[in-house]
């Protein structure tokens, strides 16, 4: 079925510092569904950059390939979020208000139900219910959903549980897009140079996050997996320190 644009008469209001960018295959899939009825799905996130600023919406920067995405899919006119990054992750993951997800600012624990800063454990996440639909389930990129970000600290609140199959990417908010933070693969952190299974010639977070995901999905097809997959692509990027590459830069 073919995607329309939607557009209201009236002008709207995005609140938002951050622009949700999402490609969404489908919304809701039965489990009983066959695989071959089931899409695979790919949800991306870019954090904290504005409505404004690729150029569907009318920026300046030449972004071809979300450019191809916006022609031939839908657009949306009219979308709300919140003006921070990890409510709208918690909102993201569990389909709640944030509050009633337990992230209703940042990760400080306020002492109220709607402010521990931790992800509700009575929410699913949309993992969860993937994988109880019969999907493999990855995710590549930033969490930043939980407070513990320890590697000898709680973990029960981490992708992998909380229904990603694997997981690469940062359990922490923001970092150097060189030496990220917090960074996991799985339920173990690792140092991005010291990684024996991804080692490019220059370590860049955002080239990685991509990287992750595409070998998560080539992995699942030569591996004959016949469900489907749900893959969550989570760039930090554009949020700070807004790291470049030296080409990037020159252009």
């Amino acid at each position: 079925m073919p995607y329309h644009s939607y557009r209201p008469k009236n002008s709207c209001r995005v609140h938002s510092l951050g622009l949700l960018c999402a490609f969404v295959a489908a919304a809701w899939i039965g489990a009983s569904a066959h695989a071959a009825d089931r899409p695979n799905i790919i949800l991306i996130m870019s954090d904290d950059m504005g409505y404004s600023d690729i150029a569907p919406y009318g920026g300046e920067i030449d972004t071809p390939n979300l450019s191809r995405l916006a022609e031939n899919g839908l657009r949306f006119t009219q979308f709300y979020n919140t003006a921070r990054c990890c409510p709208t992750r918690a909102s993201l993951m569990s389909g709640l208000y944030p509050h009633q997800a337990g992230v209703g600012w940042m990760m400080t624990d306020r002492g109220y139900p709607g402010y521990r800063g931790d992800l509700n454990q009575n929410c699913r996440t949309i993992a969860e219910v993937m994988q109880s639909a019969g999907y493999s389930t990855y995710m590549a990129g930033k969490w930043h959903v939980t407070p513990h970000v320890a590697p000898d600290g709680p973990k029960y609140n981490w992708p992998v549980q909380r229904g990603f199959d694997r997981f690469y990417g940062t359990i922490h908010g923001a970092g150097s897009f060189y030496d990220p933070n917090s960074l996991t693969r799985d339920n173990t952190q690792i140092s991005p140079h010291a990684d024996s299974e991804y080692q490019p010639e220059t370590y860049y977070y955002t080239d990685a996050i991509a990287d992750h995901t595409a070998r998560y999905i080539r992995e699942h097809v030569d591996g004959g997996k016949k469900e489907p997959f749900f893959a969550y692509v989570a760039f930090t990027a554009a949020h700070w320190p807004m790291h470049a590459l030296p080409e990037d830069i020159a252009k």
